[in-house]
């Protein structure tokens, strides 16, 4: 391999950047949220990308919900591919339900690792540690071409587990709190940080969506949250980066006029369709972080006994107001590319403005101090893809955001 071949990595070629490459990932980036904060007047750098670079819009993988996004952008595939279905599954070679945050769930190398073993320097930094072990797998930070590490343990980093030590330092940031905005800006911080000393080839950085939980398009706290992020762009830019920018899923209002969420609950549902006990329903959006969504998304699974009427459960669950979609494992899997070892019988996908849950009892929702916002159904699928270049894309091709390494790579110019 010489310095100008290719990087093939799960079977799709990239190009060698000649700039220093980042890829963005703005979590829970709804469409609305840059378009309101550029007419508020405070994002003049993504305004001026979107006239002169590209302004395009892309697909997230089913469900939208952070963990199967982030690793299908990192990996360039999508979840039947890398494994990662959700947050969070069942095993049910153990009957255990587990985060998948753990490299031992991955099933495909990501594109950073290909990229350090093909010589190139890299870096990637994102919010919630959760993600930072799955996202840098495969990075040998003794050859000094790689640097990874969580803002949320930013203080813990060491050069042997990260690439780098004394981060805060670094960055000049303290480590935020994992409830806050300033968990995101210390993502962008830390990257213009590392453009400006280590000079990565390729860099990915990944925030948190507490902003867009928490706050809807257009308000001041959204405006103010992508001003800040308008500002670190400009930095990247002036650096000379190609930068392109996505999300790993939308988000929409998910209450009652009262505030309340508005919840299917799929437990009480199958205990009065199969007796108590009986179903296992799991949500992949579950995660540590209760206070962002009380594990409530529109995107379900559900185990059942062996020999129930899958066809039958499908048919009252599609007769159920606010069920958007309901699927056999089959369907679910050759729909969304999902891996059907990590999926229940049947999934469950809730229409815009509802969730689903299991049981009221099984819900922390004392974090919610604002309506809910969610994500996880396919109403959460459009999302943007922007870019201070100008992108020059096949005629016809449905754009994923698991595309963006190959946009950034390959089709900027």
């Amino acid at each position: 391999m010489t310095s100008k071949d290719p990087i093939v990595v799960n079977g799709r070629s990239y190009r060698r950047p000649s700039a220093p490459t980042v890829v963005i990932c703005i979590d829970g980036s709804e469409p609305g949220y840059i378009e309101q904060a550029i007419e508020a007047g405070v994002a003049p750098t993504f305004a001026r990308f979107m006239s002169s670079g590209a302004n395009l819009t892309a697909e997230c993988v089913i469900p939208s919900f952070t963990n199967p996004n982030n690793l299908s952008i990192i990996t360039g595939r999508p979840p039947a591919v890398h494994g990662i279905a959700g947050n969070f599954f069942y095993d049910p070679a153990t009957g255990t339900e587990v985060m998948m945050n753990d490299p031992k769930f991955m099933r495909a190398p990501t594109i950073l690792a290909g990229f350090h073993d093909a010589g190139c320097k890299v870096a990637m930094v994102t919010a919630k540690d959760k993600l930072r072990l799955l996202l840098s797998n495969g990075l040998d930070y003794a050859s000094g071409r790689a640097i990874a590490f969580s803002s949320e343990r930013a203080d813990k980093a060491t050069k042997a587990q990260n690439g780098i030590d004394n981060v805060t330092r670094f960055v000049g940031m303290g480590v935020p709190d994992v409830y806050s905005a300033g968990l995101s800006e210390f993502v962008f911080a830390a990257g213009v940080k590392l453009v400006e000393t280590f000079r990565p080839d390729v860099m990915y950085l990944s925030t948190t969506d507490y902003i867009q939980h928490k706050c809807a398009p257009g308000s001041k706290i959204a405006n103010e949250f992508y001003a800040m992020i308008d500002g670190y762009l400009a930095r990247l830019d002036a650096l000379g980066c190609v930068v392109v920018a996505t999300a790993d899923h939308g988000m929409n209002d998910k209450h009652l006029a009262d505030g309340s969420p508005d919840v299917i609950y799929l437990d009480t549902l199958f205990e009065g369709w199969l007796g108590a006990d009986k179903a296992r329903v799991i949500l992949p959006i579950t995660d540590p972080y209760v206070a962002h969504h009380g594990a409530l998304g529109s995107f379900a699974t559900v185990y059942v006994p062996q020999g129930a009427d899958v066809a039958g459960l499908i048919a009252k669950l599609k007769a159920t107001s606010g069920v958007d979609r309901a699927l056999t494992r089959a369907e679910a899997c050759a729909e969304f590319e999902l891996p059907p070892d990590r999926i229940g019988d049947i999934v469950v996908l809730s229409t815009r403005h509802k969730t689903l849950g299991t049981a009221p009892a099984k819900h922390d929702l004392s974090g919610l101090t604002e309506p809910l916002r969610s994500h996880g159904g396919l109403t959460e699928q459009r999302v943007p893809m922007i870019s201070n270049r100008k992108v020059r894309l096949a005629p016809g091709h449905r754009l994923r955001t698991f595309d963006v390494f190959s946009v950034a790579l390959n089709d900027t110019y």
